[in-house]
C-alpha cells in the first residue's frame, strides 16, 4: 500500500463508483468520495466499499469542489491522487506506482500520468486519444485546480514533475443518450470559453508556467482552433481525428467516438456559438448576460 489519498468528486455515479474504489483499495490509504447530494446508491456503494464520504453542495465547477476537498478533507498522506469515477489505473500503471513512486526525491512534487480512452467497451489505441498527459497525482499541499469552467487542470506551486509510462483509462458507461445529454451540457460551457477567448468575458488562470508541458501544448491548439471559421473546424478536427490519426482502425467504436466527441459536440458548440452572436452581436456585456441567463454560467 502506498502513502496515497485517493479524491473521487460524485454525483449520482452508481453505474462507475464501485469500479473506480475497487480499482484503488489495494494501494490507496485513504479513499475519500466528496458527494454533491447524489439521489442514487453513490453514497451507499461508497460507504460499502470503505470509502469516507464528505457531501458539499456543488460550487459550480470541478476546481472550486476538488479545492475545497483539498481544504476541508483529513488528508493523513504525502500524496494525492485524483480520479474521476468513471476512470481507473491499468495494472500497469499501478506496478509502476508501486515500483517508482517510493524512489522519487523530494523536489518532485507532481507525476503526469498519460490518459487512455474506452468506449462502448473498446479501449481505443488511434486517433488522438494516446496524445493527452496530465498530473493526476501530487505530493499534498504542492498542487490544486486551476479556478476555470470546465478543462480545468491540476497545477503545481512548486518542485518539478515527472511522466509515468502506463496510462490511466477514461471508460464511460453511459448510454448514448445519456453521452448526448451529458455532452450537451458540456458545449455550452466550451461555448463560453470560446466566447471568452474572443471577448474576455471574465477572469481565468493564465499562468501557463505552472502547468505540465502537455497542457501548455493543449492550450495553445486550442487558441488556435478558436481562430478558426465556425463550423468548419469542427470539420477539420475530425477528419485529422479520424483519417490522419487512423482513428478509422479503432472499427464501429473509434467511428463513433471520433464523430460524436470530434465532430458532433464541437459543431453543437459552433452552432450555440453562432445563436449567441445574432443574438448579442459583438457586444461583450450582452454575451456575457446571456450566458448567464440562457446557460447559467457562473462568472
Amino acid at each position: 500500500m502506498l502513502d496515497i489519498s485517493v479524491i473521487i468528486l460524485t454525483l449520482n455515479e452508481e453505474l462507475h463508483i464501485r469500479r473506480c474504489i475497487e480499482n484503488v483499495r489495494s494501494i490507496a490509504k485513504q479513499i475519500f468520495v466528496v458527494d454533491c447530494f447524489s439521489t442514487d446508491r453513490t453514497v451507499d456503494i461508497a460507504k460499502e466499499l470503505g470509502a469516507e464520504v464528505h457531501q458539499h453542495e456543488w460550487p459550480g465547477n470541478q476546481a472550486a469542489q476538488f479545492n475545497w476537498a483539498l481544504e476541508n478533507l483529513p488528508i493523513a498522506t504525502e500524496w494525492v491522487l485524483r480520479l474521476d469515477a468513471d476512470e481507473y489505473l491499468t495494472s500497469g500503471l499501478i506496478t509502476e506506482m508501486d515500483e517508482q513512486l517510493p524512489k522519487l526525491s523530494g523536489d518532485i512534487t507532481a507525476v503526469v500520468f498519460p490518459l487512455g480512452r474506452a468506449f462502448m467497451g473498446r479501449v481505443l489505441k488511434h486517433g488522438i486519444v494516446n496524445s493527452v498527459k496530465m498530473i493526476r497525482l501530487f505530493r499534498y499541499g504542492k498542487a490544486c485546480y486551476e479556478q476555470r469552467l470546465m478543462d480545468e487542470h491540476i497545477v503545481v506551486k512548486s518542485g518539478r514533475t515527472v511522466t509515468f509510462k502506463n496510462q490511466f483509462i477514461d471508460d464511460s458507461l453511459l448510454s448514448i443518450k445519456q453521452f448526448v445529454d451529458k455532452h450537451n451540457h458540456y458545449s455550452s460551457r466550451e461555448a463560453a470559453l470560446l466566447l471568452d477567448a474572443e471577448y474576455h468575458l471574465f477572469d481565468l488562470d493564465t499562468d501557463d508556467a505552472s502547468y505540465c508541458e502537455d497542457v501548455q501544448k493543449k492550450r495553445a491548439q486550442k487558441m488556435k482552433y478558436a481562430k478558426m471559421p465556425l463550423f468548419w473546424r469542427s470539420f477539420a478536427y475530425f477528419c485529422y481525428r479520424y483519417i490522419v490519426k487512423l482513428g478509422f482502425l479503432d472499427g464501429k467504436e473509434g467511428f463513433l467516438w471520433d464523430f460524436l466527441q470530434g465532430w458532433w459536440y464541437r459543431t453543437l458548440v459552433d452552432a450555440k456559438i453562432l445563436e449567441i452572436k445574432k443574438t448579442c452581436g459583438q457586444d461583450a456585456k450582452k454575451i456575457r448576460k446571456y450566458l448567464i441567463d440562457n446557460y447559467q454560467i457562473k462568472f
